[in-house]
């Protein structure tokens, strides 16, 4: 089983994707990644059949999305979005049980199996000790968690989540992405997730989809990451529109440091500048001039001497 986007338009009344192509295989996680606005959500909503498209094809298992009918979509893909109706008069334990639903009439009562697993599953997103808690009482971090749990109980072989990690401290980040990886690779499912953070492509997903300038991007995440600087330039987390950005040699995080304390403290022009970390020591090259930095504080009081 695979998912499969052939030649689609995506949006509403104008188009935010357009052409797209891309497929995914059960066993793999993908990042959906991109900036507010592009068509994230929509494509989500899409591949749901929640939003029809404007052209093109998505398929399921080589069956067009527009000839399942709601069940059969619920039976294929379990979805968690951020913006999720909360039923208050339900605890963890009773919101966890729904993802059964599909296979049940409305009133129902699980099989002593079915119970079994949805206490793995409380206990695996490190929910225990609020298996009878209110969802009205919970903290936004295990409200999330709750959802993803009503997901992975459905038992469908493909999940998507809108998002997942926005409320969640980094603990409890890493458990869902765990969980999520641990469940495509051990239970074979697609995992499809969305997120502003395409550092956790890295860790996490095997492949992205990258939405830019109503285009997707789609590949193995090395692969779209070297093709696409810009979701590794620091530049990214620009707060200062006047600054022009020195060279910088140096790992990932060590240039990022560097990028956002330059322009907190400098608005000129610094292109002038080439930093280059070598064995831990900043090396400052500046015309003909050469000058050795050991700290972050003795960079901005030596470029204060430039400018």
């Amino acid at each position: 089983m695979h998912l499969h986007i052939k030649q689609a338009d995506i949006g509403y009344d104008k188009t935010l994707i357009s052409n797209a192509d891309a497929n995914l295989n059960l066993g793999e996680v993908c990042l959906l990644i991109g900036n507010n606005g592009v068509g994230k959500t929509t494509l989500i909503k899409s591949v749901l059949h929640q939003v029809p498209l404007l052209n093109g094809e998505i398929s399921i298992n080589n069956k067009n999305i527009k000839h399942l009918s709601v069940k059969e979509i619920a039976e294929h893909i379990a979805v968690v979005f951020s913006k999720s109706v909360i039923p208050q008069n339900h605890t963890v334990e009773d919101l966890i049980s729904l993802g059964k639903y599909i296979y049940y009439p409305y009133y129902f009562e699980l099989k002593k199996e079915d119970k079994k697993e949805v206490s793995e599953i409380i206990r695996e997103l490190d929910l225990d000790q609020y298996k009878h808690i209110f969802l009205r009482n919970l903290s936004d971090g295990n409200l999330q968690k709750a959802f993803i749990g009503r997901a992975l109980t459905q038992n469908s072989p493909i999940i998507i989540l809108d998002e997942p990690t926005t409320h969640l401290d980094e603990k409890n980040k890493i458990t869902i992405l765990k969980t999520l990886r641990k469940l495509a690779k051990e239970q074979n499912k697609l995992i499809l997730f969305s997120s502003h953070d395409w550092r956790l492509a890295k860790e996490f997903a095997d492949k992205i989809w990258y939405i830019k300038d109503k285009t997707l991007y789609s590949g193995m995440v090395e692969d779209v990451l070297l093709q696409h600087e810009e979701l590794i330039n620091p530049s990214l987390f620009e707060v200062n529109k006047n600054f022009i950005s020195p060279h910088i040699l140096a790992p990932g995080l060590h240039k990022e440091m560097l990028y956002s304390l330059l322009q907190k403290n400098f608005q000129e022009d610094l292109s002038s500048l080439h930093f280059e970390l070598q064995q831990k020591i900043w090396v400052i090259s500046y015309n003909s001039l050469r000058h050795q930095c050991e700290s972050f504080e003795e960079i901005v009081n030596f470029v204060k001497t430039i400018y």
